[in-house]
């Protein structure tokens, strides 16, 4: 990858795809009578700037969540992933389900936060699934890695937080192990910690990962990710919804590399 390359992120919306770097972001979608709406500005909140380990990954993700109702504002016709009346019932009945398996005395501690961990991503696994969602996902991934490699890329990008599904279930379930062996009165705060201890190793070793793609232990817990992707969270894109991610992606790029000239 070349040096001068902006390293950017980016979400797939049902209707088209948001792409962000490390001080703008732009999002790009296709109304229903076909037309490419666009709509970019400048980060309000910037995780760039926050280079403290255990900090720097919950700040990145807390950024990506800050942009939504931006995106809303300025883009009123996007519509994000999770608004689908299917996936909210799926989030409750997801929550209800953790519950009953943390209650449940059949199984030991470790077992439990497993299985947890697993029905947490229940939701996302319904939304990729739905209308063309899984495709924005390929053309968003297409659109930056063809960027960033400087060739043609395929519906798989090294750097998607699916691959974040094998460290995070595996941190979550030794934290909230421990969790599970304070006393009763302080098992909520304990579990909250839990969660916001693994979440912050999960962007450490994701990070780890991606700095050692080789190693045969990232390659291990990339996997769980790749396969989420391969089968399920990404579709090949169609030409048209490629020029709705392209459209994002050159909107984006013209911002940051405005910032960069000037300053």
């Amino acid at each position: 990858m070349a040096e001068d390359k902006i390293k950017l992120g980016g979400m797939a919306l049902q209707n088209g795809v948001l792409v962000h770097g490390p001080r703008a972001w732009a999002a790009a979608v296709r109304l229903p009578d076909g037309t490419l709406e666009v709509a970019a500005a400048p980060k309000r909140f910037r995780a760039a700037d926050i280079e403290r380990p255990f900090l720097r990954g919950p700040a990145r993700l807390f950024e990506a969540m800050a942009l939504l109702p931006d995106v809303r504002r300025r883009l009123p016709a996007a519509k994000l992933a999770f608004e689908q009346p299917a996936v909210l019932a799926a989030m409750l009945a997801s929550a209800a389900a953790v519950r009953v398996v943390r209650s449940s005395g059949r199984i030991g501690p470790a077992a439990q936060e497993l299985v947890s961990g697993l029905l947490s991503f229940a939701p996302a696994a319904l939304a990729l699934r739905g209308g063309e969602l899984a495709a924005y996902h390929g053309a968003e991934h297409v659109s930056i890695g063809t960027y960033e490699h400087g060739e043609a890329r395929t519906k798989e990008h090294e750097r998607c937080g699916s691959h974040l599904l094998g460290p995070l279930v595996a941190t979550s379930a030794v934290a909230n192990v421990f969790a599970a062996r304070v006393p009763a009165a302080l098992r909520a705060p304990a579990r909250l910690g839990a969660s916001a201890g693994a979440l912050a190793a999960t962007t450490e070793i994701f990070g780890w990962m991606v700095r050692n793609p080789d190693r045969p232990l990232a390659r291990a817990l990339a996997r769980p990710g790749h396969e989420l992707q391969h089968r399920l969270a990404t579709a090949e894109p169609t030409p048209e919804q490629l020029e709705v991610a392209e459209a994002a992606l050159r909107a984006c790029l013209e911002l940051e590399h405005d910032d960069r000239r000037a300053h």
